[in-house]
């Protein structure tokens, strides 16, 4: 699980272990990991305390995206990206929605939002940090998911503008 922060920053960094690994780390302690099989693998595994999961694209196009309990199987939630922006809709099998949205391309922020509108997560690309706020209504298990999900989009959208480049060129 995440712990939560004393103050809104956190104290959450993302590091690089190889080119298909990642650590969640606070306070130099790893919180979770999100891994690439293979190079080739269309999917990645998520993990933290609270649970194991498999993200993986799915659909014709890749628009969408789904969240699979490692152990069961069982689809846990669907991310549909919203077209023309870098975003979009994660629904868990329990109805809650959660909205995903970068803005800035130097210096992108990642930011996910309920459905109330109330900020959840903030996550600066670059620097490869993790705000998180004081207090929250979301449950702790779903705030570590949306943490790993989040950099798994990071990843995808960065492997898709690298695609449409050499498809350009």
């Amino acid at each position: 699980m995440i712990p939560h922060p004393s103050a809104t920053s956190g104290g959450l960094t993302w590091l690089k272990v190889s080119s298909r690994n990642f650590e969640l780390n606070r306070n130099g302690q790893v919180i979770g990991r999100l891994q690439r099989p293979s190079y080739w693998s269309r999917t990645f595994e998520a993990e933290t305390q609270g649970g194991r999961w498999t993200f993986r694209r799915a659909g014709c196009l890749g628009g969408r995206s789904e969240i699979r309990d490692s152990h069961s199987g069982q689809q846990i939630a669907d991310f549909k990206s919203a077209w023309g922006s870098r975003g979009g809709s994660l629904t868990f099998a329990d109805g809650q929605i959660f909205h995903l949205q970068c803005n800035g391309w130097w210096r992108p922020v990642w930011s996910v939002t309920a459905n109330t509108g109330e900020l959840l997560v903030r996550l600066h690309r670059r620097e490869k940090t993790v705000e998180l706020p004081q207090t929250t209504s979301v449950p702790e298990s779903h705030l570590a998911l949306l943490v790993l999900f989040t950099w798994y989009q990071i990843m995808q959208s960065e492997e898709d503008a690298a695609m449409a480049v050499i498809a350009a060129g």
